[in-house]
């Protein structure tokens, strides 16, 4: 296991044991489960958390709907053979529903029938998918949230008199406290761009500034999620009941906050082996960044590749920077919009919790308290993402002052 295990290893190192992993893959019939093992799921188990899926942006319609929608509807299929079932609960995104400027915590009616879409995805071929995409998935900006949005509508078709709740996380972030401090194991969301401009090379990005920036510990998503699934185990429902997991409305901060925080940590703690002095600016005027992207990332990206032809090595700096092109545009649309997340039902459940659970499984946003939070991601970044120890600070430091000094020479010659 992952080091993400090493402090229930060190304080419970026998709660190890109580962990039974089964083989499975919820793109298969059956979600890949022999029959064994279901026959075990079906004895057995009372509680079940479905946060599988496929979170890429830009994955093909037909991979998605096969993962985020036909998994989801056999995973219902199975949970109606659980003998013991005392909670289903379903992790959704609360973009979901993007489209819409304010998202109430209540499943919408879909575009189209979800069964229909999964039909079509059957006997379209690869070609006729991808033509076809852009028209279904409408004013939503991908795959994603599309498939989301009909796994929530088919839940709510498929579960019948099952015990089902929905939790909907914002934009995923790093661990707020547990298991450790600042922990992350993707650069997922805007992390991948963090990670790039923390490294030197990316300097710009299409941003609204005064949007709210939407952020989520994750940690706080998995506490809600439990304390989800103890409120519809022990409360029972004629529904579905859905909890919107977000911070826009209690304990905002806007883009221009995260990512000027952001940039207060990187030079705080900066990274070894740093390519140029991190900075960057954030616009928001669409050309304006297209001609700054050009000139800051793509041409010295081309520099250093001729360079490193020169020297007989493999050219890696045009490929980084298209990737890394990639993943600002699909961030764009979330970074220059805003939404209204309401999350009575959130808050209602918090308020029932003992002073106790409400420590112990902490999902109150008003108790994020942002810069030292930013501060704790960074350095999780630089931990966890680019696996550089916190001895290597001091070396790292030096480096900084040595680009910055580079740095103010280059400004100071183009003025």
């Amino acid at each position: 296991m992952t080091q993400f295990f090493n402090r229930i290893r060190k304080e419970q190192p026998l709660a190890v044991n109580k962990v039974i992993p089964i083989e499975g893959d919820i793109t298969r019939p059956d979600l890949g489960i022999n029959l064994s093992d279901q026959n075990v799921i079906t004895r057995t188990v009372s509680i079940v958390f479905h946060s599988a899926a496929t979170v890429r942006f830009d994955e093909v319609l037909k991979v998605s709907v096969q993962t985020n929608m036909v998994g989801t509807k056999q995973l219902v299929q199975l949970c109606h053979r659980i003998l013991k079932l005392e909670a289903l609960v379903h992790v959704s995104t609360a973009y979901c529903n993007c489209d819409r400027p304010e998202v109430d915590e209540v499943i919408y009616s879909p575009p189209y029938d979800p069964e229909h879409i999964i039909q079509c995805m059957e006997w379209m071929d690869d070609d006729l998918v991808n033509t076809v995409t852009p028209k279904l998935i409408g004013n939503r900006p991908n795959t994603y949230t599309f498939t989301k949005a009909l796994a929530e509508s088919m839940l709510l078709k498929e579960c019948g008199n099952l015990p089902v709740a929905i939790v909907r996380p914002s934009i995923i972030l790093s661990c707020a406290r547990e298991p450790e401090i600042g922990w992350l194991d993707n650069v997922n969301g805007p992390t991948v761009i963090i990670a790039a401009t923390a490294k030197g090379f990316f300097r710009t990005i299409l941003c609204h500034e005064d949007k709210k920036a939407d952020l989520i510990p994750v940690d706080m998503v998995t506490n809600l999620t439990i304390c989800v699934a103890w409120r519809t185990a022990t409360t029972k429902s004629d529904g579905i009941t859905v909890y919107n997991c977000s911070s826009g409305i209690q304990n905002s901060i806007t883009w221009k906050q995260f990512v000027d925080c952001c940039f207060l940590n990187i030079r705080k703690h900066p990274l070894e082996d740093m390519v140029w002095y991190p900075g960057g600016t954030i616009r928001s005027n669409s050309l304006a960044n297209s001609v700054c992207s050009t000139c800051m990332h793509f041409l010295p990206a081309h520099i250093i590749d001729i360079i490193s032809r020169v020297f007989g090595k493999k050219p890696f700096m045009v490929n980084i920077q298209t990737k890394l092109s990639k993943a600002s545009t699909f961030l764009k649309y979330f970074s220059t919009r805003q939404w209204h997340f309401n999350d009575d039902n959130t808050r209602e459940l918090s308020s029932i919790l003992s002073e106790d659970d409400k420590r112990i499984f902490l999902f109150d946003v008003r108790e994020i308290h942002w810069p030292t939070y930013i501060e704790s991601y960074i350095l999780g970044v630089r931990q966890f993402i680019f696996k550089e120890h916190p001895s290597s600070l001091p070396l790292a430091r030096k480096q900084l002052l040595k680009y910055v000094r580079l740095h103010n020479r280059v400004i100071s010659i183009n003025i």
